[in-house]
């Protein structure tokens, strides 16, 4: 269990929810304590997304920093930190809006 899993679970059945995310690594995009809007992924993944996300166990709402030509997904914050690759079946959602 983590900070995320009932964001993950309500995304995984195609229910679009909203929170607040607290932390400083996604700064300016999203401030914390900021309320963010996330919808279950129903695209292609591209980079400049920000999406709720699995990298190694630890759950992330980050910036989708790369894609590769295998299909993987690297996950980075907006301060130039990468946190790792991860599978797409291991992007749950995108952030579809951003709140004042």
């Amino acid at each position: 269990m983590g900070w995320a899993t009932q964001y993950i679970q309500a995304l995984q059945e195609g229910t679009t929810v909203s929170f607040r995310p607290h932390g400083n690594s996604m700064q300016p995009r999203i401030a914390s304590g900021q309320l963010v809007t996330v919808a279950p992924v129903d695209r292609e993944i591209v980079v400049g997304d920000i999406a709720l996300c699995k990298v190694e166990g630890r759950q992330w709402l980050h910036l989708v920093s790369a894609v590769g030509s295998d299909g993987r997904i690297q996950i980075s914050n907006n301060k130039g930190h990468i946190n790792g690759w991860t599978a797409p079946k291991n992007i749950f959602g995108l952030v579809v809006r951003v709140e004042p």
